[in-house]
């Protein structure tokens, strides 16, 4: 186990703009997708904060897990544990099953994969 300032830091930060977009932001687009996408680099920065892991790998298995998560939501797993009154878990876990929320975890798996190759070449060109 390994402790990861940066990626701590970067978990925090990405978890206010995520609070502040469940509370204050009520569009179509930013609100259902872009948290949607966000969440996933979220939980890669937490995981990166304690582990050191494969980029690649590590991504694709947060993907896996939120399409676990969203399976779990069309099978209205809130409301089988009896938690639909919670209003913390009925967020977290959330409610509604949309094939779109799949793609928006898709984009941000990818945007983890394009940050790691783009940070890889830069360090490369640089060093030379």
């Amino acid at each position: 186990m390994l402790f990861n300032r940066k990626y701590l830091l970067l978990f925090i930060l990405l978890f206010f703009v995520e609070v502040y977009i469940a509370l204050y932001v009520h569009d179509d687009i930013i609100r259902p997708y872009g948290g949607d996408t966000l969440v996933v680099i979220l939980i890669y920065f937490f995981i990166r904060t304690f582990f050191q892991l494969p980029v690649i790998k590590t991504a694709v298995a947060i993907f896996l897990f939120a399409c676990c998560i969203e399976v779990a939501q069309y099978l209205n797993i809130v409301d089988l544990l009896h938690l639909q009154n919670n209003k913390i878990a009925s967020v977290v876990i959330g409610t509604s099953f949309a094939w779109l929320d799949i793609l928006a975890y898709f984009i941000g798996t990818l945007a983890i994969i394009f940050v790691k190759q783009l940070t890889e070449k830069s360090f490369i060109t640089s060093s030379n």
